[in-house]
C-alpha cells in the first residue's frame, strides 16, 4: 500500500499530545511494515528525526496551518493536490482533520470534541472551523480512531455515527517514565520547593483544566492543615485569564503555589516521581495521559470523575468532582493524612498503567488503516 499520512504535528522539541500520539504510533508503523510505502506531509520544514525508516518519503506543502483560514486552504486546497500526484491508497490524519475534496479513503483520529462540550474556550475562528467541519470529517472517514471509550461514545451521540465505523486506541505512556530513587526525589524537592512535599498539576493553563478551582482548592488545604506544601504547576500559560488571576490573588498562600513553565520531558519524569500526588482535575478529557504517566513513575492520582478520566483512572485514582473545591480539597487531605492509601494507589496504579501500551495501540491503528483501505477493494 501507499499511505499518506498528515504529519504537521511532528514538531521538533514540541511533541505535545497528538504530537506524541504521532510519533509514538506513526515510528512504530512505518518500522513494522517495511514492505508499505509512506508520504508524511509537513507543512514546514521537517527534522530528519522524522523519517523513521528508508520507506518514508517527507513532502512539505505550502502553508503553514495553524489557523482557521489556513486550516482550510491546506487541506482542502493542498492536501488535494498531493494526493493527486502520489496516489496513495489511504489518507491517515492523527489530528483528525481530513478534506473534502479529495477522493482518496480516510482514516482520522479524534482525540476529543473538548469543542462541542466547552466552546467559550476556543477563538472564534477556530470554533467555527471545528463546528463546522468535524461532524463532515466524521462522516467522511473509512474508519475513525479514538482513544477512550467516552469518546468513542461521544462520537455516536453527537455526529450519529455507528459505533462498528470506530475504534479504541488507548494512548500509551512512552519508556522514559518511571519512578524516581530517593536521591531524585530529594534533589527534585529540593530544586523546586525548597525541600517541601508538592502536588502537581501538569498540562496548559487553560480554562478547561481547572487551574482556578485546583488553586482555590489547595489554599483551603493549607488552611487546614497549615502543612509546608507546594502546588506545582507545570504547563506554558497560553490561556491565563482574568479569572485565574483573580482566583490567585485571592489566595492567602499564593506564595506557595510555584509556575515551572514549559518543561523537558527528563524533567517532568522527576516531576512525576517526586511529587506527593497528581491533581489532575480538568473538567474535560478525551483521555488524560498525565494520569497514565504519573501512574508509570508510581505517584499517586487525583483526578476528576468526569469524561474519560475514571476510565484512565480506573480503581487506581481518588476522584473529585472538578467543580466543587471542596471536593477537590478533601481528596488533597485524604491523600495527605493517610500513607497507607498512597501506598495502596501506587499498587494499584502499577497494574492499571498495564493497558496503556503505545505497541498496542500502534496494532489498533494499523488494523484500522488496513479497513479504510479495503472497504474500498
Amino acid at each position: 500500500m501507499i499511505i499518506a499520512v498528515n504529519t504537521r504535528f511532528l514538531l521538533k522539541d514540541r511533541l505535545e499530545g497528538i504530537g506524541r500520539f504521532s510519533y509514538e504510533v506513526l515510528k512504530r508503523i512505518v518500522i513494522n511494515h517495511p514492505e508499505h510505502q509512506f508520504y508524511f506531509i509537513f507543512d514546514r520544514p521537517y527534522s530528519e528525526e522524522f523519517i523513521f525508516a528508508k520507506n518514508v518519503t517527507p513532502v512539505v506543502i505550502f502553508p503553514p496551518a495553524r489557523h482557521a483560514f489556513l486550516f482550510i486552504w491546506w487541506f482542502e486546497l493542498s492536501i488535494p493536490r498531493v494526493l493527486k500526484r502520489i496516489k496513495p491508497d489511504l489518507f491517515l490524519s492523527p489530528d483528525g482533520y481530513l478534506s473534502l475534496r479529495t477522493s482518496v479513503p480516510s482514516c482520522q483520529v479524534i482525540h476529543d470534541l473538548n469543542f462541542e462540550h466547552f466552546p467559550e474556550y476556543i477563538p472564534f475562528m477556530a470554533r467555527k472551523h471545528y463546528l463546522h467541519y468535524f461532524p463532515k470529517y466524521a462522516r467522511k472517514a473509512k474508519h475513525i480512531i479514538t482513544v477512550s471509550e467516552y469518546t468513542k461514545k461521544d462520537i455516536t451521540n453527537l455526529y450519529k455515527i455507528p459505533a462498528e465505523k470506530i475504534t479504541v486506541a488507548y494512548n500509551g505512556i512512552s519508556g522514559f517514565f518511571s519512578p524516581c530513587n530517593a536521591d531524585e526525589i530529594t534533589q527534585t524537592q529540593k530544586e523546586y520547593t525548597g525541600g517541601n512535599p508538592f502536588f502537581l498539576f501538569v498540562g496548559s493553563l487553560h480554562p478547561r483544566k481547572n487551574i482556578g478551582n485546583l488553586m482555590t482548592a489547595f489554599d483551603a488545604f493549607r488552611k487546614k492543615t497549615n502543612a509546608s506544601v507546594k502546588l506545582l504547576i507545570a504547563g506554558q500559560a497560553y490561556w491565563w485569564n482574568k479569572d485565574m488571576e483573580k482566583t490567585y490573588q485571592n489566595m492567602q498562600f499564593r506564595e506557595d503555589v510555584i509556575f515551572t513553565g514549559r518543561i523537558d520531558n527528563p524533567t517532568l519524569r522527576k516531576l512525576y516521581g517526586s511529587a506527593l500526588a497528581l491533581t489532575y482535575v480538568s473538567l474535560f478529557e478525551g483521555f488524560g495521559l498525565p494520569i497514565a504517566e504519573a501512574m508509570q513513575c508510581h505517584t499517586p492520582v487525583i483526578c476528576s470523575n468526569t469524561t474519560s478520566m475514571p476510565e484512565v483512572g480506573g480503581d487506581a485514582a481518588l476522584y473529585a468532582d472538578p467543580l466543587s473545591a471542596d471536593s477537590i480539597c478533601d481528596a488533597m487531605l485524604k491523600v495527605y493524612h493517610e500513607p497507607g492509601l498512597r501506598k495502596q494507589m501506587v499498587e494499584k496504579g502499577i497494574k492499571q498503567v498495564e493497558k496503556f501500551n503505545w505497541d498496542h495501540t500502534e496494532e489498533s491503528v494499523w488494523k484500522c488503516i488496513q479497513l479504510g483501505a479495503e472497504s474500498t477493494v
